[in-house]
């Protein structure tokens, strides 16, 4: 790629809705041939020839759902990390699965590296440079509520009753455990005030030297 941000829409909808000639053309194309993919549910590993096994991962993937809605809802390059940050929302039907439809939505972490070519433009006959970015690494990151929706849709349920209940046990723990500490700090906050107040008081302070001045007069 040459310009990572605007091209990369169309290599992740390659990726996603070509054929499996396009898929593999794609990877190909875009990924360097030690790539490395991540996703919950699978991985490779960064060693020489692993692309094929991410070739084999898009053509499962296509087997599994032939037909794929997907949106890029947006997409940032990171020019200084080499990085892109991709938003896809996706509508994953497996075949084999009677009205079997996970709408899910990830985020895509891209990490590229340039790499100088050769071209034969040059204008007084000598070969031009030109930067072009490879992709190193894909990382999918799902929220759990979501990449669960691939086995099931209903299988969302479970988990938004769990963080539904983890965020009631936060608020129980605040008071459980917060609350009371905040109160008895706010206590011994307020009572060293009052006891700084009555130490620096000058009325209080000026009778405690009379009461000594006059208790020396008399034993005089």
């Amino acid at each position: 790629m040459e310009n990572p941000e605007a091209e990369i829409r169309d290599v992740i909808l390659n990726l996603t809705q070509g054929t499996p000639l396009v898929q593999a053309r794609t990877i190909d194309e875009y990924f360097t041939s030690n790539a490395v993919f991540v996703h919950p549910f699978c991985r490779t590993w960064d060693i020489e020839g692993s692309r094929w096994f991410v070739k084999e991962i898009y053509r499962w993937y296509k087997i599994m759902s032939p037909h794929i809605e997907i949106e890029v809802n947006s997409v940032a390059y990171d020019e200084q990390h080499l990085k892109i940050y991709a938003n896809i929302s996706q509508v994953f039907s497996i075949w084999a699965i009677p009205f079997h439809s996970s709408p899910v939505t990830l985020t895509t972490v891209l990490d590229l590296v340039p790499r100088t070519k050769e071209t034969p433009q040059g204008v007084d006959g000598q070969d031009a440079q030109r930067t072009l970015y490879y992709i190193t690494k894909q990382e999918d990151f799902y929220q759990t509520s979501e990449f669960v929706k691939f086995l099931t849709p209903s299988a969302a349920v479970p988990v938004y009753l769990w963080q539904s209940f983890a965020t009631l046990f936060c608020v129980f723990g605040v008071f459980v455990f917060c609350l009371p500490m905040t109160c008895l700090g706010f206590f011994l906050r307020l009572l060293s005030f009052f006891k700084n107040m009555v130490s620096t008081a000058p009325g209080l302070h000026d009778n405690t030297e009379n009461h000594v001045d006059s208790g020396n007069k008399v034993t005089s």
